[in-house]
């Protein structure tokens, strides 16, 4: 529209609408996008001002990848991640994102915040359904320790990624892609690689947390994200765990970003035109933990099969399974024994009932 009618409505004359209409159907789509195209050109910077937590990377068809380093709940990272797209107009936005949490971007702060803080009953059932009863409950813990981080600083997570959508729908052409291993595959992955006492150890470990935390420590953290470094400190001593949850992510997160890095195809004007392609620019949204890995995996011949099977269950998870779910039927075979209990005695307590066992008593004696 602004190619086809540059005038203002004040300037334009009065048989300028129907001009505007007849030029407009003259375009074509080809036409249409490389106008867009040229517009979204200029406005992209060659040298591009980009914030400290900015990596990039480079493709051998020369395309160009921003990985931007976040701390999930920092007000610092949502300015990172704005101004990274303003300046070089990506083709595509790659963000740390499954479909189990796709949610978050289009939720209300407001609202994000009271899901985030809230664990219940209800969630920890949806979660094992989704899962099984071992990620279910892994995954519940894990929510656990973001619950946690919520609560301290009073912000809901995933802003950066909220951010990062909105920006991606101001520039034109731009696709958003979600960039991380789905949250079902990485549980069962990460229990299967624990022990049976790992699992009781991991699980002590989150039910107990309750170090307090302040808006300094999120941005002091700035080189590390926050929610990761807790996880890392309470995983170290499992490598298998951080392998799974951690390195192996890493993996999935570069295969996807140098996917979205493929060269674009040009429309054309012809069937008999030769195709055209251009190098992409994909802007990045991940947590800062996982730079690193995504730097040391990117010039690496990648392939995901492995990391995205799920193992069987071992002995151990099939035990901590039976223990959890004797556990809960025992509490409540229990609860319904002390009811029941309760009931007999508050019967015998009865005037009626004393009379009448008073009375098989006396019967009894007779004979």
């Amino acid at each position: 529209q602004a190619a086809a009618d540059p005038m203002s409505s004040s300037d334009a004359p009065e048989d300028g609408p129907k001009e505007t209409s007849s030029v407009s159907q003259n375009i074509s789509d080809a036409d249409a996008f490389k106008i867009l195209l040229e517009m979204k050109m200029k406005k992209r910077q060659k040298k591009p001002n980009l914030p400290s937590t900015v990596t990039e990377l480079d493709t051998e068809d020369g395309s160009k990848v921003y990985v931007v380093g976040t701390a999930h709940f920092s007000d610092s990272s949502k300015k990172d991640v704005v101004k990274t797209i303003q300046e070089v107009q990506p083709d595509v936005v790659v963000v740390e994102l499954c479909q189990y949490r796709v949610s978050m971007l289009k939720m209300d702060e407001k609202t994000l915040l009271k899901e985030a803080k809230e664990i219940n009953l209800e969630k920890l059932q949806q979660a094992i359904k989704q899962n099984g009863v071992m990620s279910g409950l892994m995954q519940m813990l894990l929510l656990k320790v973001s619950a946690h981080i919520t609560e301290q600083l009073g912000m809901a997570p995933g802003g950066e990624f909220r951010e990062a959508f909105k920006e991606a729908s101001k520039v034109p052409f731009c696709k958003f892609h979600l960039g991380d291993r789905p949250i079902p595959v990485t549980f069962k992955r990460a229990i299967a690689a624990l022990s049976f006492w790992q699992k009781v150890k991991l699980a002590w470990g989150l039910c107990f947390l309750s170090d307090p935390i302040s808006k300094d420590d999120v941005e002091k953290c700035k080189q590390k994200d926050l929610l990761e470094q807790m996880m890392a400190e309470m995983i170290g001593e499992f490598p298998d765990l951080h392998r799974t949850i951690v390195s192996e992510r890493d993996i999935y997160l570069t295969y996807m970003l140098k996917q979205a890095a493929k060269q674009i195809e040009l429309p054309q004007a012809s069937e008999t035109e030769p195709r055209k392609y251009i190098p992409a620019v994909v802007v990045g949204v991940v947590g800062m933990g996982h730079v690193p890995g995504i730097e040391k995996n990117w010039n690496s011949d990648l392939n995901i099969q492995q990391i995205m099977s799920v193992p069987p269950p071992s002995a151990s998870s099939k035990i901590f399974k039976f223990v959890i779910k004797a556990t809960v039927f025992g509490l409540m075979g229990y609860g319904c024994y002390r009811i029941g209990q309760r009931t007999v005695q508050f019967i015998l307590s009865m005037p009626a009932a004393q009379s009448y066992l008073q009375k098989l008593t006396e019967i009894r004696s007779q004979h």
